[in-house]
């Protein structure tokens, strides 16, 4: 199939200057070039036209994206798939140019095409897969964040299982395997599977308690996981068993307030934090019925680009809805009070995961919000102890978090400290 009409000597002549000509040359001449040839010679500048496709739709000198990405990414699908299939760069060429052309779909909302796109990168990756023997397939990953998002969370789950099965073997050396791990017990949790979750959160905990004790990984990681698998518990009614592990966390925590970690990591630790955090926060969140939302335990990157705006430019009306009911709550406690309270938190896990996501100062921009969460807490325990008394400890262990975070270890134990004495589990 011809996709840009009949050339001639002159039009390949030109061509062939283009690109022998000393000098750089623009994205636009490049294209253009290739355009031409890929009519006179496609084995090789077919392959060529999707790579300078795919390289001009975003302006290194600029940091801008082309106006007319979408539609070049379009052609580079188009020109990838008329490679001819016994051309073994075809199926990489072709994968990378689904891969920015789901991504520029998502982002204007086309969401069925974009999911589309992610099916037939799946495809790709189960038949290069097949063909090389590889245990994990590519594609799988970005393929269970889209069915997460549209709320098919047993498919996710099912998604994500074959995935963690495939690099559960390797241990640790796969390098992402913690985040898989989460990201597969939240699919769990989602599709409603509890004992799996529970059973998979059992394993990312070992897993990293076994890389802190070789000093493979870092303390602070196994204290997160140690947290979030006692939440879980607590969510599927097993608070004698989250009891235990939160006194393995707290003997942790003290360790790390006593001696700090053994090791000097890079920031990945922080990173990680934020994705359990908003894996706990869950449970305060109550997205839109129908509204596609965040896969839960999931970095902000692999979200798709209009759910990931959504999610965060909804911090200013949460801002807003909080202030506005905060008067509400001082008047009329038994009413307003456990709102405020739920909503606030939603507002800071957001608020966290934003800016962690963007810069090292996180700290600087949500600290008050931690600290004010625990303020609003305390009162709601003050005037209703029962229910009150234990949201108070979950924000505290929230607010120990951020300060682990943080690297403010005695900090995180003193509020760790007094979340476990809420809940009746120390002196």
């Amino acid at each position: 199939m011809n996709l840009w009409g009949r050339v001639d000597e002159d039009d390949i002549v030109r061509a062939r200057n283009v690109l022998l000509a000393s000098g750089r040359r623009t994205a636009r001449e490049e294209v253009g070039a290739y355009r031409i040839l890929a009519q006179v010679s496609p084995a090789s500048y077919l392959p060529r036209l999707v790579k300078a496709l795919l390289r001009m739709t975003y302006d290194t000198s600029s940091g801008r994206k082309n106006p007319a990405s979408l539609a070049l990414h379009e052609e580079a699908v188009a020109v990838a798939r008329s490679i001819d299939p016994a051309e073994t760069a075809r199926a990489d060429l072709l994968y990378e140019a689904l891969d920015g052309c789901q991504r520029e779909l998502y982002d204007l909302g086309r969401r069925a095409e974009g999911l589309a796109m992610r099916a037939e990168m799946l495809a790709i990756g189960r038949a290069q897969a097949e063909m090389s023997g590889a245990p994990a397939v590519r594609g799988l990953h970005t393929w269970a964040a889209g069915l997460s998002e549209e709320g098919r969370y047993a498919e996710a789950a099912d998604a994500m299982t074959e995935l963690v099965a495939a690099i559960l073997p390797d241990g640790f050396g796969s390098g992402s395997l913690a985040w898989s791990l989460v990201e597969w017990i939240a699919a769990l949790h989602d599709a409603g599977r509890c004992d799996e979750a529970l059973s998979a959160f059992g394993t990312l905990v070992t897993l990293e308690a076994s890389e802190a004790a070789n000093d493979r990984g870092s303390m602070a990681c196994h204290l997160y996981t140690l947290i979030g698998y006692a939440q879980l518990l607590d969510t599927y009614g097993r608070g004698e068993q989250a009891a235990t592990v939160r006194q393995e966390a707290l003997a942790l925590l003290t360790e790390l307030a006593d001696t700090g970690e053994r090791k000097t990591w890079s920031g990945y630790q922080a990173a990680f934090w934020a994705v359990l955090l908003f894996f706990s926060g869950a449970d305060s969140d109550r997205p839109l019925s129908g509204e596609p939302h965040p896969p839960l335990a999931t970095a902000p990157g692999q979200w798709s680009p209009d759910v990931r705006r959504r999610y965060f430019e909804s911090r200013d009306a949460l801002r807003e809805e909080v202030d506005a009911l905060a008067p509400q709550a001082t008047e009329h406690p038994d009413r307003h009070l456990a709102e405020l309270v739920r909503l606030h938190r939603v507002l800071t896990v957001r608020s966290a995961v934003y800016w962690q996501h963007r810069t090292h100062l996180f700290a600087e921009r949500v600290r008050a919000l931690f600290d004010d969460g625990v303020g609003l807490a305390r009162q709601l325990s003050l005037h209703d102890p029962e229910d009150g008394t234990r949201t108070l400890a979950r924000i505290l262990i929230d607010r120990s978090t951020f300060h682990v975070a943080t690297h403010e270890f005695d900090a995180a134990r003193d509020d760790f400290h007094q979340a476990l004495s809420h809940l009746g589990e120390v002196d």
